[in-house]
């Protein structure tokens, strides 16, 4: 062999071993199958299966404590390796602040990216006698035991706030409304759908297949305008005289004890797949919105936004 033979040869070595390995992925859903974590998870598998070089993605669902179970696996090392991506929300970030995962802090896992921006909504079974915002809020006036609330979590949850938000804007008083607490926007749905609740607390990207199917009718959409596709339109609460705005960042976290390597690997390939316009088709087609941010940019914002919903949850008493 050549000595020209020999470098090439170490070229294509060289670059074979710097080169990502095909993923195999988990992503962890910490919630029961139907919500907007699955939603983020199961777009995450539509990118990946977009790459020939991968393989299948495996979705792990870890329900409990609205996320607390999965946070609490993977920190302590039970669960999470370097293929494994837990999928997050605002919800999550607003526990965090509240103490809901005990004594965790920001800086317990490694933020890979966020990935869009998801906004909650008011939805109630296609047969329910309301129609909008004001209908329901004077139902709920006059009779607050009659008309029962599906939301993920319990008292101070962001499904709850949701709708505390709206009540107090209507003049009543939150602490009136009478809400069911169940695991994630799937139970929410199911609850609905079965009679079980009148009117759910959920997010926008929750609804699309229930939609198409008719079977729940949206009263409003909590984000600063109307949103493109098939909620274009459903009212946001803000136009029929509620103001209430409610953005939800979804993304991944993953173990703190992954290698600097192995979580830079991730980055990269978040960065690299968001620059692409196949992704922003899949965002839209999983019903989220633009927004893109990886490693210590995404990290400081996290934490910035932990900071922030501890402040206003302090001032409501929220925060044990």
């Amino acid at each position: 062999m050549t000595a020209s033979s020999l470098r090439i040869l170490l070229m294509v070595c060289l670059l074979a071993c710097a080169a990502p390995r095909a993923f195999a992925l988990e992503c962890i859903v910490p919630a029961k199958p139907g919500g907007g974590m699955d939603v983020t998870c199961k777009m995450l598998r539509k990118v990946l299966q977009s790459d020939a070089g991968s393989e299948p993605v495996k979705l792990s669902y870890l329900p409990g404590g609205i996320g607390a179970v999965a946070w609490s696996s993977v920190v302590s090392k039970r669960r999470g390796g370097p293929d494994t991506l837990v999928a997050f929300s605002g919800g999550s970030l607003l526990n965090l602040a509240q103490g809901k995962y005990g004594k965790a802090s920001v800086d317990d896992v490694r933020w890979v990216a966020g990935i869009g921006i998801d906004y909650g909504m008011i939805a109630v079974r296609s047969d329910a006698p309301w129609h909008n915002l004001r209908e329901l809020l004077q139902a709920i006036r006059k009779d607050p035991g009659k008309t029962t609330v599906g939301l993920s979590g319990t008292v101070g949850s962001q499904d709850w706030l949701k709708m505390s938000m709206i009540v107090g804007r209507a003049g009543i008083d939150p602490r009136q409304f009478r809400f069911v607490a169940l695991e994630g926007g799937g139970d929410s749905f199911a609850a609905l759908q079965a009679g079980h609740v009148q009117v759910i607390s959920g997010d926008a990207s929750e609804v699309a297949h229930f939609i198409a199917e008719g079977r729940v009718r949206i009263l409003a959409v909590l984000s600063e305008q109307r949103l493109p596709g098939p909620l274009q339109v459903v009212p946001t609460a803000r136009e029929q005289g509620y103001d209430v705005v409610w953005p939800i960042i979804r993304g991944f976290y993953m173990s703190p004890h992954v290698p600097e390597a192995e979580y830079r690997r991730w980055v990269e390939f978040f960065d690299k797949a968001m620059a692409d316009p196949a992704f922003e088709r899949q965002r839209s087609a999983s019903g989220l919105f633009p927004f893109a941010m990886t490693g210590k940019p995404l990290t400081d914002y996290i934490a910035q936004t932990v900071a922030q919903y501890r402040k206003q949850s302090q001032e409501l008493g929220l925060v044990r």
